[in-house]
């Protein structure tokens, strides 16, 4: 019948099976679903490095995400400390955010936290960077009458 295209289903081979038993199911980019703690670049909005993660403050970027992009998913990186964890474990609380603590100790990345999506949606800038407060130039003193008075030049 014209129109209609055959699908050719082809058995896998007594190697494949095997293999598949020792190596486990074969992964799409292994590599780099353990750097992003467990999905795919593409579904990254953000992520924070380890040292990041390990300040004190929260990064107001984080919770703009998560209000922004319902549906996302909170991956924390297993190797920081819980304590250093649980106040982005509580924002995730705070907006219904599902969060998962991910633990791989056979991989070492260099993120803490990852903020994704169920679907890709490549974000180009997922690096979240501190915001510095401007720097203040220090007041400049003002001339007193005398120095104005006898001024050179």
């Amino acid at each position: 019948m014209p129109g209609l295209e055959w699908i050719v289903l082809q058995k896998p081979s007594v190697d494949d099976i095997l293999n598949e038993g020792i190596y486990g199911p074969k992964e799409i980019k292994p590599e780099e679903k353990r750097k992003f703690l467990g999905t795919f670049r593409e579904r990254v909005i953000l992520a924070l490095k380890k040292a990041q993660v390990r300040e004190q403050e929260i990064y107001p970027q984080v919770e703009q995400a998560m209000k922004e992009n319902g549906g996302a998913q909170l991956l924390l990186n297993g190797d920081i400390d819980y304590e250093h964890l649980s106040k982005y474990v509580k924002l995730a609380q705070k907006h219904n955010v599902e969060h998962t603590i991910v633990a791989n100790k056979e991989y070492d990345t260099d993120l803490g936290l990852v903020l994704a999506m169920d679907n890709a949606i490549n974000k180009e800038d997922i690096d979240v960077v501190k915001a510095e407060p401007p720097v203040q130039q220090p007041p400049q003193k003002k001339a007193s009458f005398f120095a104005k008075l006898f001024k050179r030049g």
